[in-house]
């Protein structure tokens, strides 16, 4: 029995970054239960074979190529999507990218993409579809946030100060678009195992390190993320929003240090 205080059938979803890891998983999970899906990248190829994976079983999954670095393309994702399903529930914005290297050898060509994706594609895709909220008086908007906000890891400064403007641009919205019924918040994973980050977590003394500083002793899964968003998405979390949530493992509950108990 699916409780409909947690139910998004039949809402319409966009997802941003939806082809791959977090993003991916998100639209898998919003499909499972009945969500009109729409899944965004910037490789029409991997879209079209994403949207065919996510489509088994379930209601089918759409496709928009858009890259977030160019207004015209979120333009007109947005546009088409209106337009072919009359309006967007909610907006997950999960497209980002990362460089790891020391603060002071980032270029300004990496810091640039850094922030076009991370912050700038995000601030923009939230204005042109939470327009769409504004004039029908309601929606949902969930960003990614990160660890970082927390406290910042070394050798990903650009990142970690996108992330904060994420957290900016969430609060500052949910203050001014709350009053119109439009809700904003963040999602904020802590240490994840996908594609892009498998090599990094499978050396040792990587995952001894993650194991002492997470309290539930395990790296998430993508998966894990399914819940918190499904939540932020549905009327059980209507009296939300301009708010992280954290979903870490308990990375951020406290400080680990090496004294028995």
């Amino acid at each position: 029995m699916i409780d409909p205080l947690f139910s998004v059938a039949d809402q319409i979803v966009l997802v941003s970054g939806g082809s791959r890891g977090i993003g991916k998983a998100v639209a898998k999970g919003f499909a499972e239960r009945d969500a009109q899906v729409i899944v965004t990248g910037r490789n029409a190829e991997t879209l079209q074979e994403t949207a065919a994976v996510l489509s088994e079983g379930n209601r089918p999954v759409e496709p928009a190529v858009c890259d977030v670095t160019k207004l015209d393309d979120i333009h007109n994702c947005v546009k088409t999507v209106v337009d072919k399903f009359g309006r967007i529930d909610t907006l997950v914005n999960v497209a980002g990218v990362n460089v790891r290297k020391k603060a002071e050898t980032f270029s300004a060509e990496e810091y640039d993409f850094i922030l076009d994706v991370n912050l700038k594609g995000a601030y923009f895709l939230s204005l042109e579809a939470g327009r769409h909220m504004l004039e029908r008086g309601g929606g949902s908007q969930i960003n990614v946030d990160s660890l970082n906000t927390y406290a910042p890891l070394k050798g990903v400064l650009p990142y970690a100060m996108s992330k904060w403007g994420v957290v900016a641009m969430t609060r500052g919205l949910a203050t001014e678009w709350g009053p119109m019924g439009v809700r904003v918040n963040t999602l904020a994973p802590g240490f994840i195992l996908t594609d892009l980050t498998r090599k990094l977590w499978s050396q040792p003394h990587m995952q001894q390190w993650a194991d002492q500083n997470t309290p539930l002793k395990r790296l998430g899964e993508v998966e894990d993320m399914v819940g918190a968003v499904i939540f932020l998405a549905s009327p059980a979390s209507a009296f939300m929003t301009g708010q992280v949530m954290r979903v870490d493992g308990g990375v951020t509950a406290g400080i680990s240090w090496p004294i028995e108990l």
